[in-house]
């Protein structure tokens, strides 16, 4: 696969923000084409280790069903739901697709996080990427890959929500002060068979001692 021709030329940013307050998210279709999504999702299965993601939920380790791979810097050490994470090195195409989501994103990154989905069982709870370690004034920026999910927002305060489907290919970033006042959530499907990859490209705020 020729990293080069693996994404769509035009990255013009979408002026379009889908939700109606306290946040901004922009979604961007067809940022990688089907084919070398397919191709794609083959090289990151490859050339990562992916571990079921673990949990800690009312003081118990839960183990997932999903996979987990976590990706970055040195020093990129992340902790989520108790669990503290350290960084897998880049690979030459994680660092290609990194390039071009900071052009699209307009921001810079030094790690991510990939969840793989084998089929529509597998979800992600309501959360909010705010943990500590985050830098709170980057954007969050999402590439799917694989099957198409619906993806929900939920406002902190009103309860409101919006949702939109996530296709194959797509980007999707979320700018400051989206995790401040929304939470979001991978909803569960009884009618998707296929797995789906998603990368989540973030910004450590490092802290050298």
């Amino acid at each position: 696969m020729n990293q080069d021709s693996l994404f769509v030329a035009d990255l013009t940013q979408s002026k379009l923000n889908l939700l109606p307050k306290d946040g901004c998210i922009h979604y961007h279709p067809g940022f990688i084409s089907t084919a070398n999504s397919a191709k794609l999702m083959d090289r990151l299965q490859q050339s990562l280790q992916w571990d079921a993601d673990q949990l800690m939920m009312f003081g118990k380790l839960v183990i997932t069903r999903r996979k987990v791979a976590w990706v970055g810097d040195p020093n990129c050490a992340y902790t989520y739901s108790g669990v503290k994470k350290q960084p897998q090195a880049w690979t030459p195409i994680l660092l290609a697709i990194k390039s071009q989501i900071e052009e699209l994103a307009k921001a810079d990154f030094n790690s991510c996080l990939l969840n793989f989905y084998h089929d529509g069982t597998d979800a992600m709870g309501w959360h909010s990427d705010d943990e500590k370690e985050l830098n709170a004034q980057s954007p969050i920026a999402s590439l799917s890959l694989g099957a198409p999910r619906k993806f929900a927002f939920k406002h902190k305060q009103d309860k409101s929500t919006t949702s939109l489907f996530l296709e194959n290919g797509s980007a999707l970033i979320m700018h400051a002060p989206t995790q401040q006042f929304w939470q979001h959530a991978l909803l569960k499907t009884k009618t998707i068979h296929t797995p789906r990859i998603n990368i989540t490209f973030r910004k450590i705020t490092v802290h050298n001692d």
